[in-house]
């Protein structure tokens, strides 16, 4: 039976790069596409940004792919909670495109973030603000902590198999909860090789030199600091994509750009960041890591040649989308070429 992805397009140019990204998916895969409305479309038609329909539409899916929202925050939360997520993933990587760093630091830059969901500052109870004062109460449990920690790990394992945790421990009651339970699940993962960092030391070294880690692991509010920063390997944070994972399906994939609303239906915006999602959909929610490094390619090669103005270039969505279909279709007969003559084959271009 074909997977179910729920397509959630959202605000402002998301119609567009999900378009793009569903094309790139419906090309790699046969799938049953499921829509739903959310954000301003939603609101529109129904008065409430996440309708009783589109949650069931995502709950019955084995991947929920959203595009960009106008106000992401509140509306997020609610999704995640409602999915039961609980461990967010960003991925940076070089894609050969100018960055703020120094091109020797950022080409062989491959990092991961991971961070915890539901420990959010803005999530703890009680909060409020008058005009003079502002409470947020940022509450840990354990669970969380060992939930989100086994995420990470697990990731490390699949790629070079080092864990850099990342806390306040030094000031916070939160991070030194976190850093004892990270350190009692690093038992369970003993070929992964897990070191402790301060947050001011990671964030610097990030950017003098973004080589140095494979995967941090770290608190909500943290996480979302170093993936931004993270973004600078890559150039642009419009370029980066999302995953939120739970106990079981379905997962969330999403661009981390916002919705753009200036440049929504001119053809002109990069769909990057929602195809990337697409490969991370694939590799976590449908088990083809394999598949997911060949649109990782694709979207790399397709970006030497065809560039939207956002980086440069004077290429629409559609140019870049076709590219990056072309670069995949060759990557996939390569793929069966080497198949037929006994070899074992790896994706790439």
């Amino acid at each position: 039976m074909k997977p179910v992805i729920a397509v959630l397009a959202g605000d402002g140019i998301g119609p567009e790069v999900v378009g793009a990204a569903v094309s790139v998916l419906k090309a790699c895969l046969p799938v049953t596409v499921r829509e739903g409305l959310v954000g301003g479309a939603a609101i529109d038609a129904t008065g409430d940004p996440l309708p009783r329909e589109t949650l069931d539409v995502c709950l019955q899916a084995n991947a929920v792919l959203l595009g960009p929202l106008g106000a992401p925050e509140a509306l997020l939360q609610r999704l995640r909670r409602a999915l039961s997520l609980h461990a967010t993933l960003r991925p940076a990587r070089y894609l050969g495109l100018p960055t703020p760093l120094r091109d020797g630091l950022a080409r062989h830059a491959d990092l991961l973030v991971v961070r915890d969901v539901p420990g959010a500052p803005e999530a703890g109870e009680p909060w409020g603000a008058t005009s003079t004062e502002a409470v947020n109460i940022w509450r840990l449990s354990a669970d969380q902590v060992r939930r989100v920690a086994h995420v990470a790990f697990q990731q490390a394992r699949r790629r070079r198999r080092k864990l850099t945790s990342v806390d306040k421990a030094g000031l916070l009651e939160t991070s030194r909860l976190w850093r004892a339970v990270v350190s009692e699940v690093a038992r369970e993962y003993t070929d992964v090789e897990l070191e402790h960092r301060p947050l001011e030391g990671v964030g610097f070294e990030i950017l003098c030199a973004p080589h140095h880690f494979d995967v941090i692991v770290t608190e909500n509010l943290f996480g979302e600091i170093l993936a931004d920063q993270a973004a600078a390997v890559a150039g642009s944070i419009g370029l980066l994509a999302s995953a939120c994972l739970g106990s079981g399906p379905p997962g969330l994939y999403q661009p981390v750009h916002g919705p753009a609303g200036d440049l929504a239906g001119r053809g002109v915006a990069n769909p990057t960041g929602a195809i990337l999602a697409v490969a991370l959909l694939i590799e976590h929610a449908l088990g083809q890591p394999e598949l997911a490094r060949a649109i990782e390619a694709s979207v790399a090669a397709a970006l030497r040649e065809v560039r939207t103005p956002d980086i440069g270039g004077s290429a629409g969505t559609e140019e870049l989308t076709a590219a990056v279909l072309r670069h995949l279709s060759w990557s996939r007969w390569s793929q069966s070429q080497e198949e037929d003559e006994g070899s074992v084959a790896e994706w790439g271009v």
